[in-house]
């Protein structure tokens, strides 16, 4: 097999995009730190609704709302939307302090729905 020996560099990445903005030092890897190069740091939340929200998706349904209510605060940088769970990637960070300032925004009044509550912990993918 093939190989090139290294005569200078390492396996660090170039730039900490999120925390110094240059060279990582050894020491403070950011190994298993999730980083965002394309954009902003986000903040990721999920709520569960009280029932199946995927036929509500259309202009000016329940999704649509509830993202409109979210943004009267923080920019909706992407969602997910599988069955009653709904995740969210928000910016910037820290403009909802927790998942229950997060839920008290985003939990409207629409006819048959509710967010019944929100975690902080990550984006759910939905199934394939």
């Amino acid at each position: 097999m093939a190989s090139i020996t290294k005569t200078h560099g390492d396996t660090q990445p170039v730039f900490a995009l999120d925390t110094a903005d240059g060279k990582i030092a050894a020491a403070t890897a950011t190994a298993a730190t999730p980083v965002h190069p394309a954009g902003p740091k986000l903040d990721y939340f999920g709520a569960v609704a009280n029932t199946t929200v995927a036929g509500e998706q259309g202009v000016s349904e329940y999704v649509a709302k509830v993202i409109d209510s979210i943004q009267q605060k923080a920019t909706v940088a992407a969602y997910q939307v599988d069955g009653t769970t709904l995740s969210f990637a928000v910016y910037p960070a820290g403009a909802y302090a927790s998942a229950a300032a997060f839920l008290t925004q985003a939990n409207i009044t629409y006819t048959g729905f509710q967010l019944n509550s929100a975690t902080d912990v990550g984006f759910k993918l939905a199934a394939s």
